[in-house]
């Protein structure tokens, strides 16, 4: 037995077919009909193989909230999920706005070891969107940051936002843009715009104040030549947007929720404030052109936006209690119940969205690759015939406001593996 030589049996690469993989020193070796020789056998009948999954936006609350996550929980929960690269969100205290905040995050995933934690850095600087951050001696630090956002806060101002895409050209990076124009729908709003926020009493957070500045933002790529994100992608309107942008050559991306593909506004009607998010869960027609965008490739990607808080932030009337959801363990369960199981994904897609496209966005060489000899061993073993009732209780992560409990869900994680090592065996993290 050999603690980094590995055989995976008869995993079902991308749902194209049943093969081997040899896995010795981080690197696959082998693919094909394999012995195992000194190899560790991994057990993958009946599994489907994945490289690695990629998210592209995870709040790892670390520095600052400890009591909500930590990058050594929020690791473990990715694991769990199937990750082995995570993009860690700069909205922690005090901000990941300089060179050494980002070497911080970088270090404190480093010495977790469970996943490739990537520090995102600031637009601006402390979020107030006022002034850029030091966004050049980011990318130039050991970090070496691509991928840069104010999430949590829209950067409203265009100037500032023109500015931004500018400079990030120069060094091959991206600005991730939470699309909220702050005058359509404030810090307030928590309910999507319609008869049901009427019916609640809560205020509204209307499509248009996304789609206004995904059209601002599409327009300002094209004139700079430079590349903008979507974030959290909520509306068939922004839809809309993004289908014409990508026609016109415009170097835009954009990633959607597993929330904001399964869940709609009337999930508000208890108040229930685990479902209480930014941007609001949406009515089932926009669901529809959601899911509809990430089959045909105009949604790029699957990101989690997993947003742990401590009970004392969210057990609070609706209005009052914090914004977010997790999503890193039950991402890809949701994307195979309402996108594989039903036909409008295949296994190769899903590697697509939730792999080999972040990893791409964020310029993450050693991920996204193909499951091929020489390629470095990240592996994601999923049972996708399982049928999983999720329970809070079970999840990883410190907190506890997972949208998904008590749900029944398709698809399991079974293994993940970082550069050859398992990070999650048969559902356990490795002694």
């Amino acid at each position: 037995m050999s603690d980094n030589h590995y055989l995976i049996k008869g995993a079902d690469l991308l749902g194209a077919g049943r093969q081997d993989l040899l896995v010795r020193d981080g690197v696959i070796a082998e693919v094909g009909t394999v012995t195992a020789g000194d190899a560790t056998v991994i057990d993958a009948d009946g599994l489907i193989a994945l490289p690695g999954l990629v998210d592209l936006h995870t709040h790892l609350r670390e520095p600052g909230r400890e009591d909500a996550e930590t990058v050594a929980t929020g690791s473990a929960a990715a694991a769990a999920g199937g990750y082995t690269a995570v993009l860690a969100m700069a909205n922690t205290n005090p901000v990941t706005d300089t060179a050494e905040a980002a070497e911080r995050v970088l270090d404190l995933g480093r010495a977790c070891g469970l996943v490739d934690v990537q520090p995102v850095g600031a637009v601006s600087k402390d979020l107030a969107g006022a002034e850029l951050a030091e966004l050049g001696l980011m990318a130039r630090s050991r970090a070496a940051v691509r991928v840069f956002s104010d999430d949590g806060k829209c950067v409203h101002d265009a100037r500032l936002m023109r500015r931004a895409l500018e400079y990030v050209k120069t060094f091959g990076g991206v600005v991730s843009q939470h699309a909220q124009e702050p005058r359509l729908a404030d810090s307030n709003a928590c309910c999507h715009e319609g008869e049901l926020s009427g019916r609640l009493g809560l205020p509204g957070w209307p499509g248009v104040a996304e789609e206004v500045i995904v059209a601002r933002d599409v327009m300002l790529a094209r004139h700079t030549g430079s590349r903008v994100h979507i974030a959290h992608v909520s509306t068939a309107g922004s839809v809309e947007v993004l289908r014409w942008a990508k026609a016109q050559g415009i170097a835009v991306t954009a990633e959607v929720t597993p929330h904001h593909l399964m869940l709609d506004t009337t999930r508000l009607t208890d108040y229930d404030p685990t479902f209480k998010v930014n941007p609001p869960l949406r009515p089932a027609e926009d669901i529809a052109e959601l899911r509809k965008a990430l089959a045909d490739g105009t949604i790029d990607a699957v990101a989690t936006d997993h947003a742990p808080h401590a009970r004392h932030d969210k057990e609070h009337a609706f209005a009052e209690a914090a914004f977010g959801m997790l999503g890193l363990e039950q991402a890809v369960q949701v994307v195979n119940t309402v996108m594989v199981q039903p036909g409008l994904m295949s296994w190769a897609q899903v590697a697509a969205a939730m792999s080999t496209t972040p990893a791409r966005i964020a310029g993450l060489t050693g991920h996204g690759r193909a499951l091929a000899a020489g390629e470095p061993a990240n592996i994601t073993l999923i049972d996708p015939a399982a049928t999983v009732e999720v329970d809070r209780a079970d999840s990883r992560s410190l907190s506890r406001n997972n949208p998904w409990h008590a749900m029944t869900l398709t698809g399991r994680v079974q293994s993940t593996l970082l550069r050859g090592r398992p990070t999650l065996l048969d559902q356990e993290v490795p002694v």
